[in-house]
């Protein structure tokens, strides 16, 4: 079963992914904050990363960072509301592997999950 982390700042958000998720059939850790989320990459395995970009403390965009700089390949899905060409391209650059903006389909996030990692 593959392994899923969530990292978003808004608890509703978090739920609906965690509950989706589950239901497609993944394990699935969340964490409401840029630290715990970046310390949870950090001591656990996953097959699949969500991130918010707009995160308390510690955003997104750093957290996609440090964990390329570290050799960590884990897929990255940026999720995010802002929708300027502009972020999407930095979080891409940045090393995402794909980039879905607010409100947003659990349906979508699932298929681009699974169409990743094939």
């Amino acid at each position: 079963m593959k392994h899923i982390l969530v990292v978003d700042d808004e608890i509703a958000i978090l739920t609906l992914l965690e509950y989706n998720l589950k239901e497609a059939g993944y394990t699935v850790d969340t964490a409401n904050n840029g630290e715990s989320g970046y310390k949870m990459i950090k001591t656990n395995e996953y097959d699949f990363i969500i991130l918010d970009v707009m995160l308390p403390g510690m955003d997104g965009m750093d957290i996609c960072r440090r964990v390329r700089q570290e050799d960590i390949d884990t897929p990255i899905l940026m999720l995010t509301a802002k929708d300027d060409e502009y972020d999407k391209v930095i979080g891409l650059e940045l090393g995402a592997d794909d980039y879905i903006t607010k409100p947003f389909s659990p349906r979508e996030v699932t298929a681009r999950i699974k169409a990743i990692l094939r």
